[in-house]
Protein backbone atom coordinates (compact mmCIF):
# COMPACT_ATOMS: atom_id res chain seq x y z
CA UNK A 1 0.00 0.00 0.00
CA UNK A 2 0.76 3.64 -0.52
CA UNK A 3 2.75 4.88 2.28
CA UNK A 4 1.00 8.42 2.11
CA UNK A 5 -2.31 6.13 2.43
CA UNK A 6 -1.32 4.30 5.01
CA UNK A 7 -0.65 7.45 6.83
CA UNK A 8 -4.37 8.52 6.19
CA UNK A 9 -5.89 5.62 7.08
CA UNK A 10 -3.66 5.77 10.56
CA UNK A 11 -5.42 8.69 11.39
CA UNK A 12 -8.91 7.85 10.67
CA UNK A 13 -8.33 4.22 12.41
CA UNK A 14 -8.26 4.26 16.02
CA UNK A 15 -4.51 2.56 17.16
CA UNK A 16 -6.79 -0.63 17.99
CA UNK A 17 -8.05 -1.05 14.21
CA UNK A 18 -4.92 -0.04 12.71
CA UNK A 19 -3.16 -2.68 14.75
CA UNK A 20 -5.71 -5.69 13.01
CA UNK A 21 -6.11 -4.12 10.24
CA UNK A 22 -2.83 -3.56 9.19
CA UNK A 23 0.28 -5.18 11.28
CA UNK A 24 -1.87 -8.31 11.95
CA UNK A 25 -3.11 -7.85 15.67
CA UNK A 26 -6.19 -8.45 17.83
CA UNK A 27 -7.75 -7.36 20.84
CA UNK A 28 -7.58 -9.70 23.77
CA UNK A 29 -10.07 -12.58 23.98
CA UNK A 30 -13.22 -11.81 24.99
CA UNK A 31 -12.79 -7.81 25.11
CA UNK A 32 -14.53 -6.54 21.33
CA UNK A 33 -17.67 -4.88 20.95
CA UNK A 34 -18.80 -7.63 18.38
CA UNK A 35 -18.04 -10.95 20.73
CA UNK A 36 -21.77 -11.09 22.48
CA UNK A 37 -23.24 -8.69 19.28
CA UNK A 38 -26.54 -10.86 18.03
CA UNK A 39 -27.77 -7.86 16.13
CA UNK A 40 -28.85 -9.05 12.29
CA UNK A 41 -26.89 -7.70 9.77
CA UNK A 42 -23.67 -7.72 7.83
CA UNK A 43 -19.92 -7.68 9.52
CA UNK A 44 -18.08 -4.85 6.76
CA UNK A 45 -14.58 -3.85 6.60
CA UNK A 46 -13.52 -0.65 8.82
CA UNK A 47 -11.09 0.33 5.83
CA UNK A 48 -13.00 -0.44 2.48
CA UNK A 49 -16.57 -1.11 3.81
CA UNK A 50 -15.84 -4.54 1.59
CA UNK A 51 -18.87 -7.28 3.02
CA UNK A 52 -17.06 -9.62 4.92
CA UNK A 53 -19.47 -11.93 6.68
CA UNK A 54 -23.27 -12.26 7.34
CA UNK A 55 -23.98 -12.26 10.95
CA UNK A 56 -26.01 -15.40 10.54
CA UNK A 57 -22.79 -17.11 9.78
CA UNK A 58 -21.21 -16.49 13.72
CA UNK A 59 -20.80 -18.83 16.24
CA UNK A 60 -19.29 -18.84 19.36
CA UNK A 61 -16.11 -20.87 18.91
CA UNK A 62 -15.29 -20.59 22.39
CA UNK A 63 -12.49 -18.54 21.84
CA UNK A 64 -13.14 -15.29 22.87
CA UNK A 65 -13.15 -14.26 19.59
CA UNK A 66 -16.26 -13.80 17.03
CA UNK A 67 -15.55 -16.56 14.65
CA UNK A 68 -17.47 -16.92 11.19
CA UNK A 69 -18.24 -20.19 8.74
CA UNK A 70 -19.19 -18.21 6.09
CA UNK A 71 -17.51 -15.46 4.25
CA UNK A 72 -19.00 -13.21 1.71
CA UNK A 73 -18.01 -14.61 -1.62
CA UNK A 74 -14.25 -14.18 -2.24
CA UNK A 75 -14.05 -10.69 0.41
CA UNK A 76 -12.14 -12.52 2.75
CA UNK A 77 -8.08 -14.02 2.29
CA UNK A 78 -7.15 -17.02 4.59
CA UNK A 79 -3.95 -17.25 6.24
CA UNK A 80 -2.50 -20.51 8.48
CA UNK A 81 -1.56 -19.02 11.91
CA UNK A 82 0.68 -21.81 13.68
CA UNK A 83 1.89 -18.72 16.61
Amino acid sequence: MDPKKLEELKKKLTPEQYNICFLKGTEPPGSGKYTDNHDKGMYKCVVCQTPLFYSDSKFDSGTGWPSFDRPVGNNVDFEEDNN
